[in-house]
């Protein structure tokens, strides 16, 4: 039996919810809500959870907690959960964020992780008074960032003479916590462009997609594929973003994603969208994060109702294990009303995705697209 896809959740430690609309939403970015949804995740069958970044109020995002001293305080509110970490190089050195993760690893009994993620949002950088570098020498930086990461938490002295980094006979002691299949920390990365399958190819564990449809995730699952066989790795494991909206019947589903749509916040959206579209466009072929995404698929910012998981429990379950059928490793879902969503989840949907699961054939690796894609 193939392995069973994994679960991990959006941490609102940002204000304004998963979606850019002014819809009722029952989703706090305080420690206290975090910390019982936390617990409420872990116990709903969610392995993973994923703490955003930002620096800056705007787009709807008015107020946002730390994600690595957010995460850090939700590792020590659970027992399992794997909290994963987003940073920016650029704003972090990779020797600094090395010793933070190795602490935090070794708090959590090894379940700190890392998301490296190579920045679009321009107006961060200038106002901290940092160089701001094109789409591609963004992710030139990543892949050196992530080189230097996986050195310094795995040899004895790291020297480095980069681009964009430099140490010199650097030391880490503790190191992070070392396990069978996983040497340090998991490191995470995001984005859509060639720049970005190509990095994900030679140097990380996890790729993350913005939502998409069965066709998108096969072309980047190959693409991402043929990177590693090229850099003689194995592929990194694929995670996708989705926003869930499961509900009794299809009819009350799609009438909560219309009034999503319908109460969008219209000035917060379109300023993201300028923001975002530029940076996807920067890209030499034009491949880049939004770069095709419409002012309803900028709603959710990371395209999430593109992967459609929007339906009765029945309905998405059975698209999850498509998804799972072409190589979709883990599923990033965020919700409107996170406490209630995730029970909803753990009762309603999880076991009907383990009982398909559990009729899959077991020559799974194939990885085909599904014929109704």
């Amino acid at each position: 039996m193939p392995a069973p896809v994994k679960f991990a959740y959006w941490v609102p430690n940002v204000s304004g919810g998963l979606v850019t609309s002014k819809i009722e939403q029952r989703t706090d970015w305080g420690y206290d809500y975090n910390r019982e949804l936390a617990v409420l995740a872990e116990n709903n069958g969610f392995e993973y959870a994923l703490s955003q970044v930002r620096y800056m109020a705007g787009y709807g995002a008015e107020f946002q907690h730390e994600s690595t001293s957010f995460s850090l305080a939700l590792l020590l509110a659970t027992e399992r959960l794997k909290i994963i970490a987003a940073v920016h190089p650029g704003l972090w050195h990779p020797g600094v964020l090395a010793k933070l993760g190795a602490t935090a690893d070794h708090l959590s009994g090894g379940r700190f992780a890392v998301n490296v993620v190579s920045g679009w949002f321009k107006s961060e950088f200038t106002a901290l008074g940092e160089p701001w570098l094109e789409h591609d020498e963004r992710y030139r930086r990543s892949e050196e960032f992530i080189r230097a990461l996986r050195q310094i938490w795995t040899e004895d002295h790291t020297e480095l003479a980069g681009d964009f980094y430099r140490l010199r006979d650097f030391s880490l002691k503790p190191k992070p916590l070392s396990t069978p299949g996983r040497p340090h920390p998991e490191i995470f990365q995001g984005g859509n462009s060639t720049a970005a399958r190509q990095m994900a190819g030679r140097v990380s564990d996890w790729y993350f997609s913005n939502g998409n449809d069965f066709d998108g995730v096969a072309e980047q699952i190959r693409d991402v594929g043929a990177s590693a066989a090229q850099a003689g790795r194995t592929a990194p494991r694929f995670g996708l973003n989705a926003f869930l909206i499961a509900r009794d019947t299809e009819a009350e589903a799609r009438d909560t994603l219309r009034e999503i749509i319908a109460k969008a916040d219209s000035e917060a959206v379109e300023g993201f969208g300028a923001a975002v579209k530029q940076a996807g466009r920067s890209t030499a072929d034009g491949k880049g994060m939004w770069q095709d995404s419409s002012f309803e698929d900028l709603v959710q910012y990371n395209d999430g109702f593109r992967t459609g998981l929007i339906g009765t429990p029945e309905q998405i379950a059975e698209r999850i294990v498509a998804y799972r059928r072409i190589g979709v490793d883990l599923l990033l879902l965020g919700f409107l009303h996170y406490h209630e969503e995730v029970a909803y989840f753990g009762e309603r949907v999880l076991p009907l995705v383990r009982e398909l699961e559990a009729r899959l054939p077991d020559d799974h690796g194939t990885r085909s697209v599904p014929a109704h894609a």
